[in-house]
């Protein structure tokens, strides 16, 4: 098994409309599964890089979840359910690395 982190964007249609019970089904599936190992809504931070002026930090990912997964296509098929996938919006998956 492998882990992954889902990335939440803020542009699905009606992201203000979400309602907290589609994410409670979503997240309660996660667990049931045995994938969810965490997450949490993104509230802003600073983005810094030493040797240039401080960039703007991205403003369209607004959370994320870690999931562990088979592998790739696993973790695609975890996304089904996600109240931002299924309104439009987007997810990106990332695969951590096992160091």
């Amino acid at each position: 098994m492998s882990e992954y982190l889902l990335f939440m964007h803020t542009d699905a249609a009606g992201d203000d409309e979400t309602d907290s019970a589609e994410w409670d089904v979503y997240l309660d599936k996660l667990k049931a599964s045995g994938c969810l190992r965490g997450g949490s809504e993104i509230a802003g931070g600073v983005c810094l890089n030493k040797s240039s002026p401080r960039r703007p930090l991205s403003e369209s990912v607004s959370a994320y979840i870690r999931i562990e997964a088979n592998d790739l296509e696993h973790a695609r098929e975890l996304v089904a359910g996600n109240p931002v996938f299924e309104n439009g919006g987007t997810v990106e998956i990332i695969a951590l690395s096992k160091s």
